[in-house]
Protein backbone atom coordinates (compact mmCIF):
# COMPACT_ATOMS: atom_id res chain seq x y z
CA UNK A 1 0.00 0.00 0.00
CA UNK A 2 1.48 3.35 -1.01
CA UNK A 3 2.04 6.23 1.37
CA UNK A 4 -0.60 9.01 1.26
CA UNK A 5 0.28 11.85 -1.11
CA UNK A 6 -0.50 15.56 -1.06
CA UNK A 7 -3.21 15.00 -3.65
CA UNK A 8 -4.91 12.54 -1.26
CA UNK A 9 -4.95 15.22 1.44
CA UNK A 10 -6.38 17.75 -1.02
CA UNK A 11 -9.10 15.32 -2.08
CA UNK A 12 -10.14 14.48 1.48
CA UNK A 13 -10.14 18.14 2.58
CA UNK A 14 -11.99 19.29 -0.54
CA UNK A 15 -9.31 21.82 -1.53
CA UNK A 16 -6.61 22.16 -4.19
CA UNK A 17 -3.11 20.76 -3.77
CA UNK A 18 -1.88 24.39 -3.84
CA UNK A 19 -3.92 25.07 -0.69
CA UNK A 20 -2.43 22.02 1.03
CA UNK A 21 1.03 23.30 0.10
CA UNK A 22 0.22 26.73 1.57
CA UNK A 23 -0.91 25.13 4.84
CA UNK A 24 2.24 22.99 5.04
CA UNK A 25 4.42 26.02 4.38
CA UNK A 26 2.60 28.22 6.91
CA UNK A 27 1.35 30.64 4.27
CA UNK A 28 -0.72 33.41 5.89
CA UNK A 29 -3.20 33.69 3.00
CA UNK A 30 -5.32 30.70 4.09
CA UNK A 31 -8.63 30.93 5.93
CA UNK A 32 -8.53 29.41 9.40
CA UNK A 33 -11.44 27.06 8.65
CA UNK A 34 -9.64 25.79 5.55
CA UNK A 35 -6.39 25.40 7.47
CA UNK A 36 -8.11 23.29 10.14
CA UNK A 37 -9.80 21.12 7.49
CA UNK A 38 -6.45 20.45 5.78
CA UNK A 39 -4.74 19.70 9.09
CA UNK A 40 -7.54 17.26 9.99
CA UNK A 41 -7.10 15.49 6.63
CA UNK A 42 -3.33 15.29 7.20
CA UNK A 43 -3.89 13.74 10.62
CA UNK A 44 -6.51 11.28 9.36
CA UNK A 45 -4.35 10.04 6.49
CA UNK A 46 -1.10 10.10 8.43
CA UNK A 47 0.44 12.17 5.65
CA UNK A 48 4.09 13.17 6.02
CA UNK A 49 5.61 15.67 3.58
CA UNK A 50 8.39 13.76 1.91
CA UNK A 51 9.72 16.15 -0.70
CA UNK A 52 12.75 17.13 1.35
CA UNK A 53 13.64 13.51 2.10
CA UNK A 54 13.01 12.55 -1.51
CA UNK A 55 15.27 15.36 -2.69
CA UNK A 56 18.07 14.09 -0.42
CA UNK A 57 17.70 10.54 -1.76
CA UNK A 58 17.24 11.35 -5.45
CA UNK A 59 19.06 14.64 -5.71
CA UNK A 60 15.97 16.22 -7.23
CA UNK A 61 15.16 19.81 -6.53
CA UNK A 62 11.96 21.80 -6.02
CA UNK A 63 12.10 22.69 -9.71
CA UNK A 64 9.81 21.43 -12.48
CA UNK A 65 11.18 21.35 -15.99
CA UNK A 66 8.91 22.46 -18.83
CA UNK A 67 9.59 21.78 -22.50
CA UNK A 68 7.75 24.14 -24.84
CA UNK A 69 8.12 25.47 -28.33
CA UNK A 70 9.51 28.98 -28.57
CA UNK A 71 6.34 30.68 -29.79
CA UNK A 72 4.17 33.72 -29.17
CA UNK A 73 0.97 31.87 -30.12
CA UNK A 74 -1.71 32.72 -27.57
CA UNK A 75 -2.69 29.18 -26.54
CA UNK A 76 0.76 27.69 -25.77
CA UNK A 77 2.00 30.95 -24.24
CA UNK A 78 -1.07 31.17 -21.99
CA UNK A 79 -0.69 27.55 -20.91
CA UNK A 80 2.93 28.13 -19.95
CA UNK A 81 2.11 31.27 -17.94
CA UNK A 82 -0.74 29.49 -16.13
CA UNK A 83 1.48 26.52 -15.28
CA UNK A 84 4.23 28.75 -13.89
CA UNK A 85 1.69 30.41 -11.59
CA UNK A 86 0.18 27.11 -10.43
CA UNK A 87 3.63 25.66 -9.74
CA UNK A 88 4.71 28.73 -7.77
CA UNK A 89 1.61 28.46 -5.58
CA UNK A 90 2.51 24.83 -4.87
CA UNK A 91 6.05 25.76 -3.84
CA UNK A 92 7.87 24.83 -7.06
CA UNK A 93 10.02 26.88 -9.38
CA UNK A 94 9.78 26.31 -13.14
CA UNK A 95 12.67 25.95 -15.55
CA UNK A 96 11.56 26.38 -19.18
CA UNK A 97 13.43 24.65 -21.97
CA UNK A 98 12.37 26.41 -25.16
CA UNK A 99 12.85 24.56 -28.42
CA UNK A 100 12.55 25.80 -31.98
CA UNK A 101 10.81 22.64 -33.14
CA UNK A 102 8.89 19.95 -31.26
CA UNK A 103 10.72 17.03 -32.87
CA UNK A 104 12.43 14.02 -31.32
CA UNK A 105 15.93 15.49 -31.24
CA UNK A 106 14.89 18.86 -29.79
CA UNK A 107 12.61 17.41 -27.10
CA UNK A 108 15.15 14.75 -26.07
CA UNK A 109 17.91 17.37 -25.76
CA UNK A 110 15.68 19.66 -23.66
CA UNK A 111 14.69 16.77 -21.38
CA UNK A 112 18.34 15.77 -20.92
CA UNK A 113 19.20 19.33 -19.90
CA UNK A 114 16.38 19.27 -17.33
CA UNK A 115 17.46 15.90 -15.96
CA UNK A 116 21.04 17.14 -15.62
CA UNK A 117 19.69 19.77 -13.22
CA UNK A 118 17.80 17.11 -11.21
CA UNK A 119 14.32 18.52 -11.75
CA UNK A 120 11.50 16.94 -9.75
CA UNK A 121 9.41 16.25 -12.87
CA UNK A 122 8.82 17.34 -16.44
CA UNK A 123 5.90 18.83 -18.32
CA UNK A 124 5.93 18.88 -22.12
CA UNK A 125 3.55 21.19 -23.99
CA UNK A 126 3.26 19.04 -27.11
CA UNK A 127 0.45 20.17 -29.43
CA UNK A 128 1.93 18.81 -32.67
CA UNK A 129 2.30 15.32 -34.16
CA UNK A 130 6.10 15.46 -34.36
CA UNK A 131 6.36 15.39 -30.55
CA UNK A 132 4.68 12.01 -30.12
CA UNK A 133 7.59 9.67 -30.84
CA UNK A 134 9.95 11.63 -28.59
CA UNK A 135 7.58 11.39 -25.64
CA UNK A 136 7.39 7.60 -25.84
CA UNK A 137 11.19 7.33 -25.81
CA UNK A 138 11.73 9.43 -22.69
CA UNK A 139 13.01 7.68 -19.50
CA UNK A 140 10.18 5.79 -17.80
CA UNK A 141 11.29 6.65 -14.26
CA UNK A 142 10.87 10.41 -14.74
CA UNK A 143 7.58 11.97 -13.55
CA UNK A 144 6.12 13.31 -16.79
CA UNK A 145 2.90 14.95 -17.99
CA UNK A 146 2.09 16.14 -21.49
CA UNK A 147 -0.23 19.06 -22.22
CA UNK A 148 -2.31 19.20 -25.42
CA UNK A 149 -0.52 16.11 -26.68
CA UNK A 150 -1.52 13.12 -28.77
CA UNK A 151 -4.63 11.49 -27.24
CA UNK A 152 -3.72 8.17 -28.88
CA UNK A 153 -0.38 7.71 -27.10
CA UNK A 154 -0.05 6.01 -23.68
CA UNK A 155 1.35 8.96 -21.73
CA UNK A 156 -0.19 11.11 -18.96
CA UNK A 157 -2.13 13.85 -20.69
CA UNK A 158 -4.09 17.00 -19.88
CA UNK A 159 -5.87 18.78 -22.69
CA UNK A 160 -8.63 21.19 -23.56
CA UNK A 161 -11.70 19.42 -24.98
CA UNK A 162 -11.23 20.75 -28.49
CA UNK A 163 -14.04 18.62 -29.92
CA UNK A 164 -16.59 19.86 -27.39
CA UNK A 165 -15.53 23.46 -27.92
CA UNK A 166 -15.87 23.21 -31.68
CA UNK A 167 -19.24 21.51 -31.37
CA UNK A 168 -20.48 24.31 -29.10
CA UNK A 169 -19.32 26.95 -31.59
CA UNK A 170 -20.98 25.18 -34.51
CA UNK A 171 -24.20 24.53 -32.58
CA UNK A 172 -24.37 28.21 -31.61
CA UNK A 173 -24.33 29.18 -35.29
CA UNK A 174 -26.87 26.53 -36.28
CA UNK A 175 -29.17 27.58 -33.44
CA UNK A 176 -29.07 31.12 -34.83
CA UNK A 177 -30.75 29.74 -37.98
CA UNK A 178 -27.84 29.16 -40.37
CA UNK A 179 -28.19 26.25 -42.78
CA UNK A 180 -24.56 25.21 -42.39
CA UNK A 181 -21.23 26.48 -41.05
CA UNK A 182 -17.94 26.93 -42.91
CA UNK A 183 -14.67 26.23 -41.09
CA UNK A 184 -11.25 27.87 -41.39
CA UNK A 185 -8.86 25.38 -39.79
CA UNK A 186 -5.47 25.59 -38.12
CA UNK A 187 -2.34 23.72 -39.30
CA UNK A 188 -2.90 20.07 -40.18
CA UNK A 189 -0.22 18.74 -37.80
CA UNK A 190 -1.71 20.33 -34.65
CA UNK A 191 -3.92 18.22 -32.37
CA UNK A 192 -5.92 21.36 -31.50
CA UNK A 193 -6.70 21.87 -35.17
CA UNK A 194 -7.68 18.23 -35.71
CA UNK A 195 -9.97 18.25 -32.68
CA UNK A 196 -11.71 21.42 -33.78
CA UNK A 197 -12.28 20.02 -37.27
CA UNK A 198 -13.68 16.83 -35.74
CA UNK A 199 -16.06 18.72 -33.45
CA UNK A 200 -17.26 21.03 -36.24
CA UNK A 201 -17.86 18.14 -38.64
CA UNK A 202 -19.57 15.95 -36.02
CA UNK A 203 -21.98 18.71 -35.05
CA UNK A 204 -22.96 19.34 -38.68
CA UNK A 205 -23.45 15.62 -39.27
CA UNK A 206 -25.55 15.31 -36.11
CA UNK A 207 -27.73 18.17 -37.36
CA UNK A 208 -28.13 16.51 -40.75
CA UNK A 209 -26.85 19.50 -42.69
CA UNK A 210 -24.32 19.91 -45.48
CA UNK A 211 -20.64 19.71 -44.48
CA UNK A 212 -18.67 22.27 -46.54
CA UNK A 213 -15.01 21.67 -47.44
CA UNK A 214 -12.48 22.75 -44.81
CA UNK A 215 -10.60 25.98 -45.56
CA UNK A 216 -6.99 25.11 -44.53
CA UNK A 217 -4.91 27.85 -42.93
CA UNK A 218 -2.28 28.43 -40.27
CA UNK A 219 -2.88 30.31 -37.01
CA UNK A 220 -2.25 33.82 -38.36
CA UNK A 221 -4.58 36.72 -39.15
CA UNK A 222 -2.94 36.94 -42.58
CA UNK A 223 -3.94 33.34 -43.33
CA UNK A 224 -7.48 34.06 -42.13
CA UNK A 225 -7.58 37.09 -44.39
CA UNK A 226 -6.69 35.00 -47.44
CA UNK A 227 -9.42 32.47 -46.62
CA UNK A 228 -11.83 35.32 -45.93
CA UNK A 229 -11.25 36.73 -49.41
CA UNK A 230 -12.53 33.45 -50.84
CA UNK A 231 -15.44 33.16 -48.43
CA UNK A 232 -16.50 36.76 -49.07
CA UNK A 233 -17.04 35.99 -52.76
CA UNK A 234 -19.44 33.14 -51.95
CA UNK A 235 -22.97 34.45 -51.31
CA UNK A 236 -24.05 31.11 -49.82
CA UNK A 237 -21.64 31.61 -46.90
CA UNK A 238 -23.57 33.02 -43.93
CA UNK A 239 -21.71 31.44 -40.97
CA UNK A 240 -18.00 30.84 -40.35
CA UNK A 241 -16.21 29.14 -37.45
CA UNK A 242 -12.46 29.77 -37.33
CA UNK A 243 -9.96 27.63 -35.43
CA UNK A 244 -8.65 30.64 -33.48
CA UNK A 245 -9.41 34.31 -32.94
CA UNK A 246 -6.55 35.60 -35.08
CA UNK A 247 -7.97 33.72 -38.05
CA UNK A 248 -11.33 35.30 -37.24
CA UNK A 249 -9.72 38.74 -37.29
CA UNK A 250 -8.37 38.11 -40.78
CA UNK A 251 -11.71 36.81 -42.00
CA UNK A 252 -13.43 39.83 -40.49
CA UNK A 253 -11.13 42.21 -42.39
CA UNK A 254 -11.71 40.42 -45.70
CA UNK A 255 -15.49 40.36 -45.26
CA UNK A 256 -15.45 44.09 -44.49
CA UNK A 257 -13.42 44.89 -47.61
CA UNK A 258 -15.90 42.97 -49.76
CA UNK A 259 -18.88 44.71 -48.17
CA UNK A 260 -20.12 41.61 -46.32
CA UNK A 261 -21.37 42.89 -42.95
CA UNK A 262 -20.87 40.95 -39.71
CA UNK A 263 -23.22 39.76 -38.26
CA UNK A 264 -25.98 41.11 -40.56
CA UNK A 265 -24.84 39.02 -43.54
CA UNK A 266 -22.20 36.65 -42.13
CA UNK A 267 -21.91 35.38 -38.54
CA UNK A 268 -18.47 34.61 -37.15
CA UNK A 269 -17.15 32.54 -34.20
CA UNK A 270 -13.53 32.10 -33.16
CA UNK A 271 -11.62 30.04 -30.57
CA UNK A 272 -9.28 31.04 -27.68
CA UNK A 273 -10.91 34.28 -26.45
CA UNK A 274 -7.75 36.38 -26.83
CA UNK A 275 -7.85 39.57 -24.73
CA UNK A 276 -8.62 41.64 -27.85
CA UNK A 277 -11.63 39.54 -28.91
CA UNK A 278 -14.11 41.63 -26.93
CA UNK A 279 -12.86 44.74 -28.75
CA UNK A 280 -13.17 43.54 -32.35
CA UNK A 281 -15.81 45.30 -34.44
CA UNK A 282 -18.18 43.65 -33.76
CA UNK A 283 -17.07 41.98 -30.50
CA UNK A 284 -16.22 38.38 -31.33
CA UNK A 285 -18.16 35.34 -30.16
CA UNK A 286 -15.54 32.75 -29.30
CA UNK A 287 -14.68 29.64 -27.27
CA UNK A 288 -12.63 30.22 -24.10
CA UNK A 289 -10.27 27.44 -22.93
CA UNK A 290 -9.69 27.31 -19.17
CA UNK A 291 -5.91 27.52 -19.18
CA UNK A 292 -5.74 27.81 -15.38
CA UNK A 293 -7.69 24.55 -14.98
CA UNK A 294 -5.41 22.82 -17.50
CA UNK A 295 -2.35 24.01 -15.59
CA UNK A 296 -3.72 22.90 -12.21
CA UNK A 297 -4.71 19.48 -13.57
CA UNK A 298 -1.27 19.05 -15.15
CA UNK A 299 0.44 19.95 -11.89
CA UNK A 300 -1.87 17.62 -9.97
CA UNK A 301 -0.95 14.64 -12.17
CA UNK A 302 2.73 15.50 -11.90
CA UNK A 303 2.64 15.88 -8.11
CA UNK A 304 0.95 12.50 -7.81
CA UNK A 305 3.89 10.92 -9.63
CA UNK A 306 6.48 12.90 -7.67
CA UNK A 307 4.92 11.99 -4.33
CA UNK A 308 4.26 8.31 -5.08
CA UNK A 309 7.22 7.57 -7.32
CA UNK A 310 4.84 5.60 -9.57
CA UNK A 311 3.97 6.23 -13.19
CA UNK A 312 0.55 7.72 -13.84
CA UNK A 313 -1.22 7.30 -17.19
CA UNK A 314 -4.38 9.15 -16.19
CA UNK A 315 -5.98 11.67 -18.53
CA UNK A 316 -7.70 14.96 -17.76
CA UNK A 317 -9.89 16.74 -20.31
CA UNK A 318 -10.91 20.31 -19.49
CA UNK A 319 -14.13 21.68 -20.98
CA UNK A 320 -13.99 25.15 -22.60
CA UNK A 321 -16.76 27.76 -22.48
CA UNK A 322 -18.62 29.49 -25.32
CA UNK A 323 -18.49 33.28 -24.93
CA UNK A 324 -21.41 34.81 -26.84
CA UNK A 325 -20.90 38.32 -28.19
CA UNK A 326 -22.23 40.41 -31.06
CA UNK A 327 -20.65 38.63 -34.07
CA UNK A 328 -23.51 36.11 -34.40
CA UNK A 329 -27.03 36.80 -35.63
CA UNK A 330 -29.76 35.14 -37.69
CA UNK A 331 -28.92 34.78 -41.42
CA UNK A 332 -30.23 37.45 -43.82
CA UNK A 333 -33.77 36.95 -45.09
Amino acid sequence: MREPAMTDVARLAGVSHQTVSRVLNGHPNVREQTRLRVQAAIAELGYRPNRAARALVTGRSQVIGVVAQNTTLYGPASLLAAFEQAAAEAGFAVSVGSVRSLDHRSISAAVERHLAHRVAGIVVIAPVESAGEALERLPKDVPLVTVDGDPCRPVPLVTVDQVAGARAATRHLLDAGHRTVWHVSGPADWFDSAGRIEGWRNELLAAGVEVPPVMPADWSAASGYRCGQLLARMPEVTAVFTANDHLALGVLRALSEYGRRVPEEVSLVGFDDVPEAAYFIPPLTTVRPDFAAVAEASLGLLLTQIESGAADTLRRTIAPTLIARASVAAPPG
